[in-house]
């Protein structure tokens, strides 16, 4: 990166997302806490109130910070954690350089959401003068969170610490359309067995691979059966296997006697998890019924799904401003649910609290190879937000 690249680009909330991307967090195995420490030394310096937390993991911190005491209260909402950024040869430039170019955050966390948590730290310091002299009666909160990407309780723990509100903007990339809804989805882990041999005489064994293959087509069927139903806000349901493993750690020369399959079926809100893992229960019994197949499974990990009204104040007050800021292209202007899951959840489900997701950058972007993000959107995110938040708080 050019020194000439960098002056030309360099803004307050450009250098601070920047200074995040380069504080590796990956997770798993989940490392947030020198993230954690950055965050709260610099709301410390900006003479403002924040907690280290160190629930609901010690070795994993995450910030609550507050502006004002009076209500109503405003969250804006971030996670610290990305997801591994793998093979770094596979990058452009190194993952966790930060490298700004022709006016884009390079680096993995740039848009999923690093450039939100940094814009949440810049809003609530701008508004602290209006609100620590009354000239705004409300309050904001910021919250930089732990374990969103493995679905671990940070946001909620902050929610409970008292880090809460009364109305909730999860910063994750949208590209500036408002969600409403959030897809959830349930994890299982499905686990078949076999009867181990040495591969000269398969017949004398039952190999664990072979007895997935009926599982494998019936997760098919289960998929399509899905995209019948018909969809949501945030799109229709899914089933996909997204892990396969047998046979690692043995003889290259022995069957199998186990195979585990990792099954990723996305949440329709309105969806309730233990009906579906009544779903996944019938068609396991099918599996055994039909092809003799033996099957034992777990739910490994769960992100509820999340709704709330699309005309919500909240929502139809950050719509209109993003429409009068970017224009209405691209379905800013228009009702929409994220197909990912989000961190709203528990804000809506969990603390009652209206709560939406919002931000500048593009999802696409999010877990990508030069995951990347347009300075240029951020900044007018930054006074979107900002005056979407004021409108809230008088």
């Amino acid at each position: 990166m050019s020194e000439e690249s960098v002056s030309e680009f360099s803004t307050e909330l450009a250098e601070l997302a920047r200074d995040l991307v380069r504080i590796p967090t990956e997770n798993p195995p989940g490392n947030e806490g020198a993230a954690a420490e950055f965050v709260y030394d610099w709301f410390r310096e900006q003479g403002i109130e924040a907690t280290l937390l160190e629930e609901p993991d010690p070795d994993r911190q995450q910030v609550g910070a507050r502006v004002g005491e009076g209500g109503p209260t405003v969250v804006l909402n971030g996670h610290l954690d990305v997801v591994p950024a793998g093979d770094p040869e596979a990058w452009t430039a190194d993952p966790y350089a930060g490298t700004i170019e022709d006016g884009r955050l390079y680096g993995r966390g740039s848009a999923d959401m690093k450039t939100g948590v940094a814009l949440a730290m810049l809003v609530a310091r701008d508004l602290a003068p209006e609100i620590r002299s009354g000239e705004l009666s409300g309050s904001v909160v910021v919250h930089a969170a732990m374990g969103e990407e493995t679905a671990d309780p940070g946001t909620l723990t902050l929610l409970e610490r008292g880090f809460d509100g009364d109305y909730g903007i999860v910063l994750e990339p949208t590209d500036f359309r408002v969600a409403t809804s959030t897809k959830g989805l349930s994890v299982y882990r499905i686990v078949v067995e076999g009867v181990a041999t040495h591969a000269s005489q398969p017949d004398a064994g039952t190999n664990a691979i072979d007895e997935a293959r009926p599982l494998l087509d019936a997760i098919g069927e289960y998929d399509a059966e899905l995209r019948d139903r018909g969809g949501s806000l945030c799109g229709g349901a899914f089933a996909t296997v997204t892990e396969i493993e047998a046979g690692t750690g043995s003889n290259l020369a022995v069957v199998p006697d186990r195979a585990e399959v990792v099954l990723d079926r996305r949440v329709l809100p309105g969806e309730d998890p233990d009906a579906i893992d009544a779903e996944v229960e019938a068609l396991l019994e099918r599996v055994r019924e039909e092809r003799g197949v033996e099957t034992t499974w777990t739910r490994i990990q769960t992100y509820a799904s999340s709704s709330i009204p699309i005309d919500h104040p909240l929502a139809t007050s950050l719509r209109d401003r993003s429409v009068e800021a970017v224009g209405g292209d691209g379905g800013v202007g228009e009702p929409w649910g994220i197909e990912a899951a989000t961190d709203a959840r528990n804000f809506v489900n969990d603390a009652g609290i209206p709560a939406v997701t919002w931000g500048p950058g593009d999802l696409d972007q999010a877990h990508t190879v030069d995951e990347s993000i347009d300075l240029a959107d951020a900044e007018i995110a930054r006074g979107v937000l900002e005056e979407a938040v004021r409108a809230f708080i008088e």
